[in-house]
């Protein structure tokens, strides 16, 4: 039997990060007061599409901590318990920890190996590699959305830019290296995967929205987030 099912991936909130450090999957990394009502925003969103019709039946979320924070309140409105999921973890990252700009990469010399191979890239884990796990865990999820609500439910992941952007990139037939400064997905933004036949082996399609695109304006946006 056919069955359709959509899989919102969700990007985290703002986090509170006045080094600007790389923080990639370091622990302890919370949302900031506008992260955490961006999360809301997003949450809302979410909560206006059930109430309209939307079987929206099952929530994963990054174990980190920011991902964590930013599906509480979906949990909360959809009385949804959150299923942690690794999978959808932010990509590894050389930089971790440290606060990286131009002139940093240049005059450090123990920088450069980690710069060599941009297509790979050389600086953390491969992107054909975070297509991989995400693409197994977006469909994943679509299964356990038709499991739970049946034909057209609906799953929502809470995970972070790099990862969202390079299953996106994939299923777009996008080249996976790239300029981060080019990515669509901007902070608790929703990037919606729609399969009209997880049986099947056809491509999503794609749809994206910003519900906290009002908490923009002066917030610094980095990579590795």
């Amino acid at each position: 039997m056919s069955a359709s099912a959509t899989v919102h991936l969700l990007r985290h909130g703002e986090v509170h990060n006045p080094d600007r450090i790389v923080y990639g999957c370091l622990p302890e990394f919370h949302l900031s007061e506008t992260g955490r009502a961006m999360a809301e925003l997003a949450a809302r969103e979410l909560a206006r599409r059930a109430e309209n019709g939307a079987e929206i039946v099952y929530l994963a979320a990054s174990p980190l901590t920011r991902t964590q924070e930013t599906a509480r309140p979906i949990s909360e409105k959809l009385g949804l318990p959150i299923h942690p999921e690794e999978r959808v973890i932010e990509a590894g990252n050389y930089f971790e920890g440290l606060h990286v700009n131009k002139s940093e990469l240049i005059r450090n010399p123990r920088h450069w190996p980690k710069l060599l191979n941009p297509l790979r890239p050389s600086w953390g884990e491969p992107y054909r590699e975070q297509v991989e796990r995400m693409s197994a865990a977006v469909k994943d999820a679509a299964v356990q959305a038709v499991a739970r609500g049946g034909d057209g439910a609906e799953a929502v992941i809470v995970s972070h830019q790099l990862p969202i952007w390079m299953a996106r990139s994939s299923v777009e037939g996008r080249m996976l290296p790239h300029d981060p400064r080019t990515r669509q997905c901007n902070l608790a933004s929703l990037t919606s995967f729609t399969f009209d036949d997880i049986g099947v082996g056809r491509r999503p399609s794609i749809a994206y929205c910003e519900p906290a695109s009002e908490l923009y304006s002066g917030v610094v946006q980095l990579p590795g987030s």
